[in-house]
């Protein structure tokens, strides 16, 4: 299980004195529990990865403004556990891997037009998981609805 191995890896990185792993992975760690204590409901594999990709994202967003700000300390700390968060994610799909899977799910939902979007984005982004990012998804919607 997942996490277990982030157990065992956050046990390594503190073998190793590697700070920033070991920081990132006690984020993530703390996250689930939080999520675990407030629903009060023990997470699973695909549960802890969604968290896991919520925690990248956010990094992801935070990156123009430290570009903005020219802090490259800060920029180089984010991509670090970007990079760290990304062991624990599903391969990421390609482009034309997410496209036929929202051709299917256009075809399987019978949308015909933009008043299907939400229908097509549910299911797409229940069959892709955190194998790609909501806005990659929804570009991708909105290119083959149109």
């Amino acid at each position: 299980m997942l996490k277990e191995k982030l157990l065992e890896d956050m046990k390594e990185s503190m073998k190793e004195k590697n700070v920033l792993r070991k920081n990132v992975i006690q984020m993530v760690r703390a996250a689930i529990l939080q999520v675990e204590k407030d629903k009060k409901i023990e997470l699973n594999d695909e549960q802890i990865i969604e968290i896991i990709a919520k925690e990248s994202k956010k990094r992801k967003d935070s990156l123009p403004d430290y570009e903005k700000s020219g802090r490259q300390d800060l920029i180089d700390q984010v991509n670090g556990e970007i990079a760290i968060l990304a062991e624990y994610l599903p391969k990421p799909l390609s482009k034309e891997e997410i496209e036929k899977i929202v051709e299917e799910v256009i075809k399987e939902v019978g949308a015909t037009s933009m008043k299907d979007m939400g229908m097509v984005m549910k299911s797409a982004k229940e069959k892709i998981g955190a194998a790609a990012d909501g806005k990659t998804i929804n570009e991708i919607v909105k290119e083959k609805l149109a």
